[in-house]
């Protein structure tokens, strides 16, 4: 840890990495392109591309393919593992006293836990996507779970090899009914999503603690044409769709918004998320 800190630190060791570093953390999960950057700062590409590879290799940054794009955001999780280990021995091992905080929330909701369930009907690909990949990016701010309200009963091999290809843990990952979390003793969730358009206009079931919903419908990449390669492109597309939301969400100061706000920016990341994609195609 200490090791990747030390590169991160050198790579923001550079007036210009350090504006690019705080360019991107100005513009959030979207992030600009690579043409963008240099125009803002006045920097020639070829001496630019230099310098977004080096924060990229510290983990600061990330980069992604839009249609003839590439776009560059700050990497979350980097950037959070950098300031864990300048500030976890603050005030003798706790930060909180004196307001620092190494993580993306506000203090006083750093120790809240969000119990967040998405849901499609089979329960097999993009619910399961969305489960592994918050509960990856959380970092144990938010406890992930998913289900179908018509359970296929077993994950579907894409989804488990992507998750994999990524570095994400797939144990206990299983397609399940929506049922397990209306029982007695079960988690009771604060977010609910559905993320394709069959579970949506279903009827759900009612549940306990009146959680704030949302739809971000994606593509079923299951369903997608033509042989394994093309599936597998699909389930690529799925999974950044699904990221691109999911860190958006992440992000919300969501202590200090009531319901209303919360379910009209949970509606905003959607609708910003489809009209990026929409451009990029």
């Amino acid at each position: 840890m200490i090791d990747k800190a030390v590169t991160a630190l050198g790579a923001l060791a550079h007036p210009l990495r350090l504006q690019v570093f705080r360019l991107l953390a100005h513009h959030g999960a979207g992030g600009l392109p690579a043409g963008d950057i240099a125009a803002r700062l006045a920097c020639p590409t070829s001496t630019l591309s230099a310098h977004l590879a080096r924060l990229q290799t510290a983990g600061l940054i990330r980069s992604e393919r839009r249609g003839r794009q590439i776009r560059y955001a700050v990497d979350a999780v980097g950037t959070r593992a950098l300031l864990r280990v300048l500030l976890q021995d603050c005030c003798g091992g706790r930060p909180e006293l004196c307001g620092a905080t190494f993580v993306h929330c506000p203090p006083q909701e750093c120790s809240t836990v969000y119990h967040v369930l998405f849901l499609c009907t089979g329960n097999s690909a993009r619910s399961i996507l969305a489960e592994a990949l918050l509960n990856h990016l959380g970092e144990g701010r938010f406890c992930a779970y998913s289900a179908g309200s018509h359970p296929k009963g077993e994950v579907h091999p894409q989804a488990l090899a992507l998750l994999e290809r990524k570095g994400l843990p797939t144990a206990g990952l299983r397609s399940k009914s929506w049922d397990e979390f209306t029982a007695p003793g079960a988690p009771t969730m604060d977010f609910i999503f559905t993320v394709c358009d069959n579970a949506a206009g279903e009827t759900c079931p009612v549940w306990p603690g009146r959680p704030v919903t949302a739809h971000w419908g994606i593509p079923d990449p299951a369903a997608a044409e033509g042989g394994p390669a093309e599936q597998a492109l699909a389930f690529a597309r799925a999974y950044e769709q699904l990221r691109r939301r999911i860190e958006a969400f992440i992000n919300l100061p969501i202590a200090a918004l009531d319901e209303l706000a919360l379910r009209e920016r949970l509606t905003a990341i959607a609708r910003e998320a489809e009209a990026e994609e929409a451009a990029a195609r």
